[in-house]
């Protein structure tokens, strides 16, 4: 018992759930609301609508991000409910072939025929529809959808993210706000993925460097158009 304390293990695959909307929450923040940004100051307006349009994006993008991910997740959680509805009914009404299946799936990874049976029929004993969810269907406490938890992160998130290309804008003089806020907007993204990356398990400079090309990518396409439009006008 207290070799199996000490090895416990805390595997990074249990922050998937928060990990993923965090990051993209973060670096949608930064992308959209420095991309509109220098967008608008490039079409030469004033400070005043350079802000005010950060202002908007922050929340208009936080409302966007939280009722995104909260739709798109209840969509998974609704599948994952309709597929263990089915494995209930399933498992009511026909145990032994379900036993059958349950044990052709471990054989299919290495174990023999009486063997899987043994596994199937004592996993069945304990919990018959946990054990097809985890192993039939991929459902586990680990993976399974939380839109709540995905709506709110995302939405947190994105407002820190967002919060940092505005506040660049906010405090640098007027003149300087397309330069500043793109290199702030850069050094936050590339930061982000690092520790995105740190959390993950992943490499932090890859991460970086991903991250950092895709927002220099978007920032620049639309202060193209920004000045484009503005020279139109």
């Amino acid at each position: 018992m207290r070799h199996l304390q000490r090895h416990r293990e805390r595997h990074l695959v249990a922050r998937i759930g928060w990990l993923r909307a965090a990051v993209l929450g973060a670096n949608d923040g930064i992308v959209s609301t420095a991309s509109l940004i220098l967008g608008v100051a490039a079409a030469s307006a004033t400070k005043d609508d350079v802000l005010l349009s950060g202002v908007a994006a922050l929340v208009a993008g936080a409302m966007s991000m939280a009722a995104g991910e909260y739709v798109s997740v209840s969509s998974q959680s609704d599948t994952e409910t309709a597929d263990l509805a089915r494995e209930r009914q399933e498992l009511a009404s026909d145990p032994e072939a379900e036993r059958e299946e349950l044990a052709g799936i471990y054989a299919l990874r290495g174990l023999d025929r009486d063997t899987a049976l043994i596994v199937a029929r004592q996993l069945m004993a304990k919990d018959a529809l946990v054990a097809h969810a985890r192993d039939e269907l991929g459902i586990s406490d680990l993976t399974t959808a939380r839109p709540i938890q995905a709506a709110l992160t995302s939405a947190a998130t994105f407002t820190a993210g967002a919060a940092m290309p505005l506040l660049t804008a906010l405090v640098v003089p007027a003149h300087t706000v397309v330069i500043a806020v793109s290199a702030c907007s850069l050094a936050f993204l590339a930061i982000l993925g690092a520790i995105g990356a740190r959390m993950g398990g992943a490499r932090p400079l890859r991460a970086a460097a991903r991250v950092t090309l895709w927002g220099a990518l978007a920032m620049a396409i639309t202060a193209g158009v920004g000045l484009l439009a503005g020279k139109v006008v």
